[in-house]
């Protein structure tokens, strides 16, 4: 686990260095663009977190093994925090290019409907329901709350709105440059997921453990 914290911060460290002084300042957007290069790899993440909890679900809808459980857990909380990070970074970077915060567009709008449907999964976990049947109804939830994910997928490939389909200081896409930035992003973010999960699912086992535990001794 140290190892993987290591490559992680190696990761951040290398993805910041090409975003400040490799990657070239976009030329109608200047500076501010910049933040593209944390707004998509939180975004991508987030949606491959919600996949997992997905899958996660219906393995524990499957096979009622509470592992499954804490994994989707984990992921809904990585995924929650990545997309709402994502929207934050979105508004930030919109307000001095577009003078606006927030647009009701459907890109923007079903990613926030998204963010509200999983925040309401991570209300419902942390609920006083008896844990066998929260296990139960959170996997249904996070079985049915993945329909809003490939939404927002579709609405960000084909739905026009202010919000740019490709950068690049000729219009035509993203520079060599850009690209390997990017890439860099994306890998920085998905150790910094991966860490996350791992960390929280360990966290999570051992409190099952220490409430099997405790129960015990009562009884």
């Amino acid at each position: 686990m140290t190892l993987f914290c290591l490559a992680t911060a190696l990761a951040f460290a290398a993805a910041q260095y090409l975003l400040w002084f490799y990657a070239p300042v976009e030329a109608s957007m200047g500076v501010v663009q910049k933040i593209f290069y944390m707004h998509m790899p939180m975004a991508v993440w987030s949606m491959v977190a919600f996949a997992v909890v997905f899958v996660a679900s219906a393995l524990y809808l499957l096979r009622r093994d509470p592992k499954w459980d804490r994994l989707a857990g984990a992921c809904a909380e990585v995924g929650v925090l990545f997309s709402g990070l994502a929207l934050l970074t979105g508004m930030l970077w919109a307000r001095p290019i577009w003078n606006v915060w927030w647009t009701w567009d459907p890109r923007l709008t079903t990613t926030l409907v998204m963010w509200f449907v999983y925040a309401a999964y991570l209300v419902l976990r942390a609920s006083d329901m008896g844990p066998q049947r929260k296990r139960l109804v959170c996997a249904v939830l996070g079985v049915a709350a993945f329909l809003d994910v490939p939404l927002v997928f579709v609405s960000a490939r084909y739905w026009r709105s202010i919000h740019p389909a490709v950068l690049g200081a000729q219009g035509g896409g993203l520079e060599p440059e850009m690209l390997t930035t990017l890439a860099a992003g994306v890998v920085a973010f998905g150790l910094l997921a991966a860490t996350l999960v791992r960390l929280r699912t360990a966290q999570a086992a051992a409190e099952a453990e220490i409430a099997a535990l405790a129960l015990e001794r009562i009884r």
